[in-house]
C-alpha cells in the first residue's frame, strides 16, 4: 500500500485546490456566500492534503509541528464546514423557492452573508474547539499521509465530533425537501422571480439544487460509515476523567506505512477521509466549471493573459449582404438624373412648400417628366 497513490493523490489534490477556486470570482459578485464558503473549505482542504502528502512522502518525521497543529484543525473544521456550506445553499434555495427572497437590497445581502458566515465559519470553529475535550494527544503522523488528528474513541466523542456532519446533513435534507415542495406549489411565481433576478438564473438555481442534493446523499451515509469504521478499527473506551484522556497530551505518535497499513479498516478510514475532499472539489467544478458564465469568464481571462504577450482578440467581421444593395431605399429619395452618382436617402424631414429641399425635389420631378 505504501506509495501506491503517489504521485496520483498529490496531483489530484492540487488540481482540486485549483478547480474549486476557479468559479469563486463570479459567485462573489452574485453574493452567493454559501457557495463561496463551500469552495473555500474544499480548496483549503485539498491544499492541506496536498502539502501533507508531499512533505511526508516515504517518511513519518515530525518536520513541522506547528504546521501539523494547523493542519489537523483544517481537517476537523472542513468535516463540518463543507456540510455547513451545503446547508447554507439549501437554505438559500428554500428562500428562493418560497419567492421571499434572495437578498436584493444591500442590507438584506449583508444579513444573508452574516448568517452564512455564522453557520460556515463560527460553527466549524466551535466544533474544533469542542473536539479538544476528546483529543487524546497532540497529533499523529502517518507515513505517506502526513498529519492526522487523534480523537479518543469514547462516547462523548460521538456527540462532540462524529455526529455533526449527520446532524447538519439531516437539517439540509429538511430544507431540500421544503424547497422541492415550494417549487412544485409555486412554479409560476418561481419562474417570474428568476426572470426578474439578475444574480441568479434558472440554470444556476438547478445546478445549486443538484449540488446540494448530491452533498446530502453523500454526507449522511459517509458520516455514518466513518462512525462505524472508527468503532470497528479501535475499541470504544470508557470515559474515565479529563486527566486520563489528556495524559501526556504533548506527545506525537509516528507510524511508518508498514505498520499502519496492516489495519485494513484504518486504511479505509484514512484514505476515504483524504479522498472525499478532492471528490467534493471536482463535483463542484463539474456543476459550475462548464456553465455559460464560466465559459464567458474563461474567455475573458484567456484574452487578458494573451494581451500580455501581444495577442489581441480578433474583431468580429461585418458581412455585407449584396442582395440588400439592390433593394429599394426606404423613405423618400432624391434621384439625380445622372445614374452614376450615389443615392441619398432623406430621413425625418418635413416637406413643406416653403422648404428649399421641397422646391428642388419638385424641380427634379418636373425635369424627369420632361
Amino acid at each position: 500500500m505504501t506509495g501506491l497513490d503517489y504521485p496520483l493523490y498529490p496531483i489530484f489534490a492540487f488540481l482540486g485546490f485549483v478547480v474549486a477556486l476557479i468559479p469563486l470570482p463570479w459567485h462573489l459578485q452574485a453574493w452567493n456566500s454559501g457557495t463561496c464558503y463551500y469552495m473555500i473549505w474544499a480548496a483549503l482542504s485539498c491544499l492541506n492534503q496536498f502539502i501533507n502528502s508531499v512533505v511526508w512522502h516515504n517518511n513519518a518525521i515530525n518536520w513541522a509541528p506547528i504546521w501539523c497543529d494547523i493542519s489537523i484543525r483544517i481537517m476537523l473544521g472542513a468535516s463540518v464546514g463543507i456540510p455547513a456550506a451545503s446547508l447554507c445553499i439549501n437554505r438559500r434555495l428554500y428562500n428562493i423557492a418560497k419567492t421571499h427572497a434572495v437578498a436584493l437590497t444591500d442590507e438584506g445581502k449583508r444579513r444573508a452573508v452574516l448568517i452564512d458566515t455564522l453557520i460556515c465559519v463560527l460553527l466549524p470553529m466551535t466544533v474544533v474547539a469542542l473536539q479538544y475535550v476528546v483529543q487524546g494527544h497532540r497529533f499523529d503522523i502517518y507515513e505517506d499521509i502526513g498529519c492526522y488528528p487523534f480523537i479518543y474513541n469514547t462516547l462523548p466523542a460521538f456527540f462532540l465530533s462524529d455526529s455533526w456532519p449527520i446532524i447538519i446533513g439531516l437539517v439540509s435534507s429538511v430544507y431540500c425537501g421544503l424547497s422541492l415542495k415550494a417549487f412544485y406549489l409555486r412554479r409560476a411565481q418561481f419562474t417570474h422571480f428568476l426572470k426578474s433576478n439578475k444574480s441568479l438564473s434558472a440554470s444556476r438555481y438547478f445546478r445549486l439544487m443538484a449540488l446540494a442534493m448530491t452533498d446530502i446523499v453523500c454526507t449522511i451515509p459517509l458520516a455514518s460509515f466513518i462512525i462505524w469504521i472508527n468503532s470497528a478499527a479501535t475499541p470504544v473506551e470508557p470515559w474515565i476523567s479529563w486527566e486520563n484522556v489528556h495524559y501526556d497530551f504533548s506527545r506525537v505518535m509516528q507510524y511508518p506505512s508498514v505498520l499502519w497499513t496492516t489495519n485494513y479498516l484504518l486504511v479505509v478510514a484514512i484514505q476515504l477521509t483524504r479522498w472525499i475532499v478532492v471528490v467534493c472539489a471536482f463535483i463542484f467544478f463539474a456543476f459550475f466549471g462548464f456553465a455559460a458564465e464560466a465559459r464567458k469568464n474563461y474567455s475573458i481571462a484567456f484574452w487578458w493573459v494573451a494581451r500580455v504577450f501581444g495577442i489581441y482578440r480578433p474583431k468580429p467581421q461585418q458581412h455585407i449582404h449584396l442582395t440588400r444593395l439592390n433593394c429599394a431605399p426606404r423613405g423618400p429619395a432624391i434621384h439625380p438624373s445622372a445614374g452614376l452618382l450615389p443615392v441619398y436617402v432623406v430621413k425625418d424631414l418635413k416637406q413643406t412648400s416653403s422648404s428649399p429641399l421641397y422646391w428642388e425635389h419638385s424641380q427634379s420631378k418636373k425635369n424627369a417628366i420632361v
